[in-house]
């Protein structure tokens, strides 16, 4: 199979990526482990500066339009953890970069985007409202619309995971993936299942915000009128088509979990890690959590993808 993700291209965004956002700590916490009654190796992006694994991605990508002259305006959607990513490439490369928000993201990750230096637009009662913004304001300023698990750099980039787990010692069963609008599952199964196969890769997705697990179950876009979960990173109503299509044949089953799970699961993470982690990235524990017998006994791999909470989520929450 021709696959537009290209494994020489993982390998080579590994030369390429900023090293704070690469060979991130990937561990076995005994206790977790033990609580969850299979032996789980966490994998935990948020140890770096905008405290999500979107640094792998954005980084790769904007690599490729560095010898671009004259350099495009960039502009781009975001729920704040991709623009943030976008604006420390952005900022770091030179280029000129704008992010739309919904009216209803995440204030912490909204200061941190404009921190970094992108000029940011809130639009949108969410993400995808905030995304159709964006694509117009694109075409009417002629700049470079980027989207998140559309262009295949950042799936890629994304795919450097993959490459580091597989670098574990631990004799993985499965791998669970958070699963929004596909870059960092399509990239991650894009190595695993070239390297190995028997490995499973299960995307983890929201009950409140379905769309994906729909779309790749009934094999057809499914769009959803609004979307109803704290898990606000993998909150997606309107699937990518190309993302889609990616996941065919690289993962396994998707699964759904719900918002109370989610935050058992971030307690947990808080608890027997020390770790602070956003609803999107507690949701392979959730997984876990939600179904004990079908991960009983395996060697299981999750992704911790991101951890920006206001003080006001950690008190909440946490």
């Amino acid at each position: 199979m021709n696959h537009r993700i290209k494994l020489e291209h993982i390998q080579a965004a590994m030369n390429v990526i900023d090293p704070v956002f690469l060979n991130t700590p990937q561990f076995v916490n005994e206790p977790l482990s033990s609580v969850l009654g299979c032996r789980l190796l966490t994998k935990i992006e948020t140890l770096n500066p905008i405290r999500s694994f979107k640094g792998r991605g954005a980084e790769y990508y904007l690599s490729t339009l560095e010898t671009l002259s004259p350099r495009p305006k960039i502009v781009c959607a975001s729920a704040g953890n991709f623009g943030q990513a976008m604006a420390f490439a952005a900022r770091k490369r030179g280029f000129e970069l704008t992010v739309y928000a919904s009216v209803n993201a995440n204030p912490l990750k909204i200061e941190r985007m404009r921190d970094l230096g992108a000029n940011v637009i809130l639009a949108g009662e969410d993400f995808d409202a905030a995304k159709q913004i964006a694509k117009q304001y694109a075409l009417e300023h002629s700049a470079l619309m980027v989207e998140d698990s559309l262009q295949e750099a950042i799936t890629e980039g994304s795919g450097t995971m993959g490459l580091e787990l597989l670098q574990s010692s631990e004799p993985l069963d499965v791998v669970l993936v958070p699963l929004g609008n596909g870059a960092m599952i399509n990239g991650i199964a894009r190595w695993v299942k070239a390297h190995k196969p028997e490995i499973q890769v299960i995307g983890i997705s929201a009950k409140g915000a379905d769309a994906m697990e729909q779309s790749w179950r009934l094999n057809k876009i499914v769009t959803l009128e609004k979307i109803n979960t704290i898990a606000d990173g993998i909150g997606v109503r309107l699937p990518i088509p190309e993302a889609l299509e990616d996941m065919r044949g690289l993962v396994d089953d998707v699964l759904l979990v719900d918002d109370r799970t989610i935050l058992h699961a971030m307690k947990l993470l808080h608890q027997h890690l020390g770790l602070v982690v956003e609803p999107s990235g507690a949701v392979g524990v959730a997984a876990i959590l939600e179904r004990p017998e079908k991960f009983r006994g395996s060697s299981v791999a999750t992704v911790v993808c991101g951890g920006n909470l206001t003080d006001q989520q950690i008190k909440l929450w946490l």
